[in-house]
Formats: C-alpha cells, structure tokens, sequence
C-alpha cells in the first residue's frame, strides 16, 4: 500500500496536464473534465487528486515569475531579462512572465476549488483522514496562491467556486477581503491537516501554522502606523508560531549549504527544516512536474551538462554585494547564495575536482544550483534540477516568532525573541545579538532567504504600516551594473575589487503592485471596476 500511495503522490494525471494549459480562469474558470459526483472512490484516488498542487500548477510561477516578482523587485536580483521588474516599469503586455506568473496563482486556485468540489461530492470509501487531509491541502494552497496575489497585485478577485461563478462578471474584491480569506484558507488547513503527513512532503498541521503564523504576521500592519500594528494579529502569530517551534518536533538543519542540496531536499528525501515545498520529479516528463530554475541562474553550461545554464548574465544585484562586502562575518549564507571570484564548490563539476569559480563580472546565483546529474547521483536532465524548492522554512517561523514577540516596541531583549533569532544567526556563523529590532529581523530574514521568493512580499508588508520609510529602502538600493574581482593574494578575509556604475530605482503608491496583464484586462474588462467586499456568507462550509 505503502508502494501505491507514494506512486499516486506523484503522479500527474493527464486531466491535470488540460488544466494546466487552460484559456485565461478568469475569463472561463478552468473545470476538472471529470466531475462526476463518485469520481474518487479509494484513498489513493483523493491523494492522486491532490498531488499535482505539489508542483504542476506551481511550474510557471517557480520557471520565472518568482525572480522577477519577488527578487527583482525586492532589490536581490540584477538581470538582463528583468530590468522591468526592479526598475517598477513593468508593462502589462508581459507575455513572458506577467501574464504566466499571474495565470498560475489562478490555477492552484481553479484546482483547489475542483477538488474540494469532487471530494465533497463523491460517495466512495474514502476515509475521514484522508478526506480532511485533502481538504487541508486544497485551502492551504488556495490560501498560499492568494497570498502571492495580494503582494503582488493588491485587490483581485476572490473564485471560490469554478461553477457557481462561470457567468459571473469577474470583480476584484478589496485587500482587507482577500486577506481575511486568507486567514480563513489557512485556518481551515490547520484544523483538517494531520500533525503526520499521510506520505513524506506532504502538509502537515505544523505547515498550516507556520503559514498563519506568517500571515497574521503580515495582515498585522495592513493600514495601520508605526508602533500600532493589531496586537490580535501580533499575538496570534505568537502563539501559532510558537507552537510550531515547541511542538512540532522540527529543527533547523546544522548546515545552511546543506539545505540547498539535492541529497538533503528532494521529493524522496525532504529537509527536516521544510514545512512546506514544492515537490519537484527528477524527469520533465510530463512538463511541469521538472524543476526548471537552475537552467535560468547556473552561469555556465558546463554546470549542468544538459544543454542549459544559461544565467551568465544573471546574478545578485550590487545591493547584495555591498551587503556581504561590508558583512564578510556573513560568509556561510554569502557562499551558498552567490558566488565570488576565488570561490571553490566541490560539490559542482565533481568530475573536474570541484568548480573554481574565477569569472570576473557579477556575482553569479549558487542557491539552488546543484549541478548536474552526474554531480546528484544521476537524477535531473534538461531544465530538470531535482532539488524541492522551499516555501516555508523553519527558519522563517524563528524570526516571525521574534518579531511577533517584538511586537510594537521599537526594541526587545526578550530571551524567547533573542534565543529564536539568534539561533538562525548562530548556523550563519554570526555572534548573537543582545537586543533586536524590526530592522534587525527584516536584514535578517533577507540575508537568510535571498533568492528564496521572500523578498518583495517582506518589503510590501512593511509598506503597510510604515510606506514612508519601505520606499526609502527600495530608493537606496544600488541596482547598476558591476564587476566584482578577487584581490590575489588576500585572504581571512579575502579582498574583492567591484567596479560599478551605481543606479536607483524606487516604487510609489502608483507602482506598488504589478499591472493586470492586458491579456486578462481583455478577457475579463469588469477587472477595471472598483474593489468591493466579498460576502463571506457565500462560501461553502468545507
């Protein structure tokens, strides 16, 4: 049974693979070609219904749209192919990644709903467990989705229903509605997800409360002012956060290099530190279930020897740089997120005795880049890196647990907030802090998940309930071109010449979030109407 359940885990049914490729969900709601009110009859079939949230309907979001949405505008990410995206000069006839980064957040919408509906619906053997289990996954990735929409776009639309809203005109509903559905999302998740996942990578009710933790964290400063965060909020992710770290039994893992290897975090074998990750096959067969990221950000093809690495041209911006280069105590995190000139990774081009890096120029993406097959027991293939790609960490629970602790103070040397915060800094190879501040945890959170798909949604958060001050940082961000070079012969520390040409690029109340692709705009004109309430009453009671 065992054999069976990790199979269907896996496994994409060709329905899911229609779906993905459906016209615009907004326009005509994508809906599963079977519907029938006993299509899930067994345990396994539910479990198969909710695998492809794992990874297929994530694909487009994960092949380009989160450096762009997340790391470019968050000030981590200079790229060639992303100017738009840092400069906050995005057009909305983005085809290349608007527009399927926009769509894809619509289509683990579309399939949570579909499957909540079938699950419902059906009138086969399937468990209570497994049920609630399912259900569970569906608001949480429901939830998840939602979440990414109102940082990048602010008021959309909220689909709870791909049939009852089929004739409906499409209206975005108000940022206050969509994060109380939110809210709502992922409170569900905790009560149906098991404290055990049924099978490996799959949520558990500790996933569930790190994410809500996080999100009352977030909703926290939503219009409101410095040093008047909700303190409900505040308090609830305390306590949810807290209950994570004290209960769920998870522990970081000693080796933050280690946590962006494919022995230590792939689908077979996830971290210990992961809550949640997108659970990436080591073949692209069929398209979709492949992890497609390294392909873009490994900087030369003889990485990967599959025929991509195509990110020479793509690295961190000369912000990061400025950063590590006046933090060179932060060389543990520095190392394993981007490269610099005179850098050794033996676990690359093992074939070769490891890869020296000695390319003067930018400073290169190492952070999910594991090589190639041969380098990872020969699992992989082209644009296929078989690595899981992290949406929630354990670390991330430490520092919102701190900062909810922090709260509205401007500082805290509480031991609690000091013990978690310290502890992230402490793998880093970092002294300990005796008192910390927001600034300390934001700086923080940023050096710990660089080019994880964190940074714009933190930045935006702090825009809430401090905008002044969160477009100053954006401002004083050096996004230009640069070269960085060893100095030879320095070493503890080593010594790097960078030569730049400084540039600066900042956000407004009119560029805070992304334009509707003109595409949906097309399809779906009532999109340009004013945000309204959503009526809560409507939703169904599962």
């Amino acid at each position: 049974m065992k054999k069976i359940l990790k199979y269907s885990f896996l496994l994409v049914p060709a329905f899911m693979l229609l779906q993905s490729c459906s016209k615009s969900f907004l326009n005509r709601p994508p809906i599963d070609q079977v519907t029938s009110g006993n299509f899930y009859k067994t345990d396994e079939e539910v479990l198969a219904a909710t695998a492809p949230l794992y990874n297929i309907v994530w694909f487009d979001y994960n092949d380009k749209a989160f450096m762009a949405f997340e790391e470019a505008r968050g000030g981590n990410l200079l790229s060639n192919d992303r100017t738009a995206y840092y400069e906050f000069d995005v057009s909305a006839t983005d085809q290349a990644i608007l527009l399927p980064g926009y769509k894809s957040f619509y289509k683990i919408i579309s399939q949570s709903n579909t499957t909540m509906q079938n699950i419902e619906s059906s009138n086969g053997n399937i468990s209570a467990t497994v049920k609630n289990e399912a259900l569970g996954e569906c608001h949480f990735m429901r939830g998840l989705a939602y979440f990414y929409l109102v940082c990048n776009w602010g008021a959309v639309p909220i689909i709870y229903n791909n049939v009852a809203q089929l004739n409906d005109s499409v209206r975005r509903n108000t940022i206050e509605s969509v994060w109380q559905f939110i809210i709502h999302d992922f409170q569900m998740a905790e009560q149906d997800l098991p404290t055990t996942a049924y099978n490996p990578g799959r949520l558990t009710k500790w996933s569930a409360e790190g994410m809500l933790a996080k999100m009352y964290l977030y909703k926290s400063g939503l219009g409101k002012t410095v040093g008047s965060r909700d303190q409900n909020d505040l308090d609830s992710a305390k306590i949810l956060a807290g209950d994570v770290i004290h209960n769920s039994g998870l522990s970081l893992d000693p080796s933050y290099a280690d946590l962006f290897t494919s022995a230590s975090n792939n689908s077979s074998h996830n971290n210990p530190e992961s809550l949640f990750s997108l659970e990436w096959m080591p073949t692209s067969n069929p398209w979709g279930v492949n992890n497609s990221f390294q392909a873009y950000v490994a900087y030369d093809p003889n990485i990967t020897q599959t025929g991509d690495g195509w990110g020479a041209a793509q690295g961190v911006s000369a912000d990061v740089v400025n950063y590590f280069m006046t933090h060179p105590d932060d060389s543990i995190r520095r190392k394993a997120t981007c490269m610099f000139d005179g850098d050794f990774y033996p676990q690359l081009e093992q074939k070769a005795g490891g890869l020296n890096y000695a390319v003067t120029g930018i400073s290169n993406i190492k952070k999910y880049v594991i090589g190639s097959p041969a380098d990872n027991g020969g699992q992989g293939g082209f644009m296929t890196a078989y690595i899981n790609t992290y949406m929630l960490r354990l670390a991330e629970v430490y520092l919102i647990y701190s900062e909810a602790i922090l709260g509205n103070n401007a500082s805290t040397s509480d031991p609690e907030a000091l013990k978690y915060f310290n502890m992230v800094r402490a793998r880093a190879g970092l002294q300990p802090k005796n008192s910390i501040t927001f600034m300390d945890i934001f700086n923080e959170t940023r050096a710990e998940f660089m080019m994880e798909g964190i940074e714009w949604n933190d930045i935006l958060r702090w825009y809430y309930f401090d905008p002044q001050d969160a477009m100053a940082y954006v401002a004083q961000q050096d996004k230009g071109s640069y070269t960085i070079q060893y100095v030879s012969g320095t070493y503890g520390p080593r010594k790097y010449n960078v030569t730049n040409s400084s540039a600066y690029y900042s956000f407004t109340p009119q560029t805070v979030y992304l334009p509707f692709p003109e595409a949906e705009m097309i399809n779906a004109p009532s999109l340009a109407g004013p945000a309204l309430p959503f009526d809560f009453s409507k939703l169904p009671n599962y």
